[in-house]
Parts: C-alpha cells; structure tokens; sequence
C-alpha cells in the first residue's frame, strides 16, 4: 500500500515538473475527429517574424466544447507536420515560437481538441525567419600609432542594438578573438592599446541586440601599429681625458626624434643605467676616479616615447689613468742629509712629490710633504739624529693626476748628533743601491747608515 502511494506522487510530481517546463501531453492518434469543432483562423496581420522568433495570432475561439490547440511544425528539410506544441486553453489567442534561425522557412498548421475528440488541420502557414542583422554599414582604422590601432565606425541605424563586440586577429591567429564588447549604440570608436610595434592587426565589429542576437560581421579593416626609431650603429667614446669620458655618437635621422637617451655600465653584458637624457648627440661623462672604465650604449627615442633598441652597439671608454710611478735609483745618508736619486718612467710627467715620514723611538710618525719638485734628484737636509724615514715619491703630469707611490725607502740616521761628514768617508761610503723592477711594488728597500757599515775589508 505504501509503495503504490509512493507510485501516484512520485508521477505527480513529474507531471508538476513537466508542466513548470512548458511539457505538455502529446495528441492521441485513435482521437476521433470532430469537423464541427471550429477551426483556427488567423487575423489579417496574425504572422510576425523576426531572426529567431515567429508569432501567430489568431481570432477568438468561443466554442465551449473547445480545451485547447495543438501546433503542428515543419522545417524546409523536413517532409511533414509534427507535432510540435499543446496550448492547453481556448482563451488564447497567441503563440510565440522561439526555436527558430534566421533567414530560414519553416511551416506551421494548427488543430482544436476537445475533452474526446479532435477538430481538423487549420490552413498551412508558410512563414520565413528574418536573415541575421548585419553589422555596423561603415569601419575604419587608423594606423601608424604608438603601439595602439583605433577603429571608427558609423554607429547602427537599428535601435535594437545593445552592444558592439570587437574582433581582433593577426597573421599569426588562426581564429578571430572578442577583445571587448562595448555597451552603447551610439559609441562609434575603440583604441586598442598595449599593441607590439611596427605589428599588422586585423579588426572587425559584430552588434547584439537587446535580445542577445549577434549581427554578421563588419567589414574587415586593418591597422598596422608605429614602428621603432632605427638604432645608434655609431658610437665612440675617449679614454684619454682627465676625470672624464667624451662620448660621441652618430645623428639619429628621425623625422620625429625628441631625445637621446644615454646608457652606462660597467660591465659590457652588464645592467645599463640611464645617466642623461639628450638632444645633442655628444655626452661629457665626469668621472673622479683616475683610469675608470665604463660601457656606454644609446637609444633614441621619438615624440610619441618609443624607444629604439639600443643593445648592439657598445662603446667602451675610460677616464685617463695615473701616470707611472717614479723607480727609484739610489737612497743614501751622506753626513747629516739623505739624497734620493729616480729615474722619469712616464712621459706625462712634468713635477714630483716626496712624501716622508719620519717615525724616533715611541713617538708618533711625523708625516711632511715636499710638491712641486722638477729634478729626479731630492736632498732632505732636516733630519735628525737616531730616527727612522722612510720615503715615497710620486710623479704628477700636467693635470695634476698624481701617480701611485714608488716603493717605500726606509733609512735610519746613527744615535749620535754628530753626523759623520762626507768628506771623511769619501772613496769609503758602501752605498746601497735601489734598482726596482717594479714601480707599483710595496716592498721595503733599508739602507744603512755609514758608520754601522763593516769597513775592515775595504
């Protein structure tokens, strides 16, 4: 008992379902036809067709015997009537049918039912859909922009017109691609943007109505986006200038061009900064180091702010190094003076600087500097009794670029203030001699002074 409850509601409940989904019962075949039930008869304008909609409306059907209409349907590439649909009420009077395509003939027929019986076929009604709206009558684009296209059109006559949905592709696409969908139908431009340069795009315009229905496709236009300022293939830059490197660079022959743009690394595959931004084509880089090396590149870019490339050509530079330390020839202590003897080793230099340092017992090391010296000859006369200098001589060129110090000379003065002379140790004096094969070496050369030296075997 309680199965077969479970039965009855459970085809209710379909039969609710069914009828919520627009399902209704299919015509009985064994029907009995019944010729006095009134026939459906449309009124003088009872066809309405549009792309994917046909309405019929007919005159009122005021026989009581009558519970509804059957509609009957056909395709073109059909061979009969179907069944199609149930109107379960006499009161109606009309019927929309929206299953249907655009720029297509379809056929319809309809039929009375009573509670028993059936009446007949009404007459046959050849209707034809509405071909598919077509799109805006009239595109255009713009080309030669910075990396954008814009596209302009007439805006749709037709009032149903929603939506404008563009359409992009390129030589490289195999399909066409919706890049936006523009409400309004009065809107009658779009400018795609982020686009890559000196690139060929295709574009095209569909318009949707209200209802969703989606026009044919525009005619196609194209739009060919700016192209690169062409590349700096010349570029020099100077490696013999004090604190600073020139940088020169071919003209740029752009109808458009605005500025250069300066570039600068330290290595050759390096990251590049920007350092100047130009419109000369020649760069004075300031450098406060001496012999510096930098990498230079340059771009040029035009009035709408595209770039060119500037990766190929590299020119290298730097600042003009020090000139060569002296190489010092001899260190001595003759009676109460040390004599310093070097030999010139840079052609760039016109003065020298001595720097001594001078260092007795426990007390600090008294530093002195001695410039503008013009012989590689250099007596120091203030000197004291038991103390320890030591001498550093450097060569400065005509642009006050002073070289890295020679080697270090050490030389220790006797513990007694009466200084030997140097006529009492004339044809005796062993000289130690400082023969450097390196001017940029730190080592230690020590002399020592003349009445510690070993005389027995001379």
């Amino acid at each position: 008992m309680k199965l077969s409850m479970l039965t009855t509601l459970l085809t209710a409940l379909l039969l609710v379902l069914s009828a919520c989904n627009g399902i209704s019962p299919k015509p009985k075949e064994e029907t009995k036809v019944d010729k006095t039930l009134p026939v459906v008869s449309l009124t003088k304008n009872g066809i309405i067709t549009d792309m994917k909609t046909v309405a019929f409306e007919w005159k009122s059907i005021s026989d009581p015997r009558v519970s509804g209409i059957y509609v009957y349907k056909k395709a073109s590439n059909e061979k009969e009537l179907k069944y199609y649909d149930t109107i379960n009420t006499r009161y109606s009077t009309h019927y929309v049918d929206r299953n249907v395509e655009p720029a297509k003939q379809y056929s319809y027929a309809f039929r009375t039912f009573s509670e028993n019986t059936q009446g007949i076929n009404s007459k046959v009604f050849e209707v034809k859909t509405l071909p598919i709206l077509e799109s805006v009558s009239w595109i255009h684009s713009i080309g030669g922009l910075p990396r954008i296209a814009k596209i302009i059109w007439r805006p749709h006559i037709s009032e149903r017109v929603d939506t404008y949905i563009i359409e992009r592709k390129t030589f490289e696409d195999d399909k066409w691609s919706e890049i936006e969908e523009l409400s309004g139908r009065l809107n009658a431009e779009y400018i795609d943007e982020g686009l890559k340069d000196n690139r060929v795009y295709f574009y095209r315009i569909r318009v949707k109505t209200y209802d969703d229905i989606i026009s044919t496709p525009s005619a196609i236009v194209k739009s060919v986006t700016k192209q690169l300022p062409k590349s700096i293939m010349e570029i020099h830059a100077t490696k013999n200038l004090p604190k600073a490197i020139k940088i020169t660079w071919q003209a740029s022959k752009e109808k458009d061009f605005e500025r250069y743009y300066l570039y600068r690394s330290d290595d050759i595959d390096g990251s590049y900064e920007l350092i100047a931004k130009l419109y000369n084509n020649h760069f004075t880089d300031k450098i406060e180091e001496d012999g510096k090396r930098y990498f230079y590149r340059v771009a040029v870019v035009d009035k709408d702010g595209l770039e060119s490339p500037h990766d190929t050509i590299t020119a290298m530079g730097m600042s003009l190094e020090k000139p060569s330390a002296p190489a010092i020839v001899e260190a001595k202590l003759v009676g109460n003076k040390i004599e310093l003897k070097w030999a010139k080793s840079d052609p760039r230099t016109t003065s020298y600087i001595v720097i001594r340092r001078a260092k007795k017992g426990w007390f600090d090391e008294v530093k002195k500097e001695f410039k503008g010296i013009k012989k590689t000859l250099f007596i120091d006369k203030d000197i004291e009794p038991d103390t320890l200098y030591k001498y550093n001589i450097y060569s400065v060129d005509k642009d006050s670029i002073v070289s890295k110090p020679s080697i270090d000379v050490e030389i220790k003065t006797p513990e007694s203030r009466e200084i030997i002379k140097a006529k009492k140790v004339t044809n005796r004096v062993k000289e130690e001699r400082v023969t450097p094969t390196d001017t940029q070496s730190s080592s230690v050369t020590k002399v020592t002074p003349v009445e510690e030296l070993d005389l027995n075997g001379l």
